[in-house]
This record gives C-alpha cells, structure tokens and sequence, in this order.
C-alpha cells in the first residue's frame, strides 16, 4: 500500500519535471491559461507518458487525483493560493 504524500510537488516529480514551487510556478505561468474544452491528460505540452499518467490518475481514482485536481486548476486560473 502506498502512504506517501501526493502533492504538487510529488506529482511534478512523478511527471519527470522540476518539482521545486518556482519551477512549478513557471511551468503554471507558461501553460495557462489552458481552454475549459481541453481536458488535462489532453493538453499539447504533455508527453504521451505525462498524459497516460494523468488520465489514468483520473480514470482510477487514484491516490494522485487531488493533486492532478490541483494542477489542473491551476492551470485553468481557478487557484487561489
């Protein structure tokens, strides 16, 4: 059973990205706004390997879906920290 933290950071690393804030701040700033119509999984900036992870995320509930639900708020403008 996996009980570590899923985070915003922990899901940048599991994408292979910079994980430290300043670099998910600027990964956030250079890919958003991303349009209501375009799922997550489905953006143009992600890998196939990035948007299989993300949509099975998603697909599976998994233990990643509120930090996935993060990312794509923050991506969409609707974060607020």
């Amino acid at each position: 059973m996996d009980t570590s933290l899923h985070t915003i950071a922990t899901l940048f690393q599991q994408l292979g990205l910079p994980a430290d804030q300043r670099a998910i701040a600027d990964f956030v700033g250079r890919h958003c706004p991303l349009a209501q119509h375009i799922q997550l999984p489905e953006a143009p900036f992600w890998t196939p390997a990035q948007a299989g992870f993300l949509r099975e995320a998603w697909r599976e509930d998994a233990e990643w879906c509120e930090a996935v639900d993060e990312l794509d708020a923050r991506l969409r403008h609707r974060y607020t920290h």
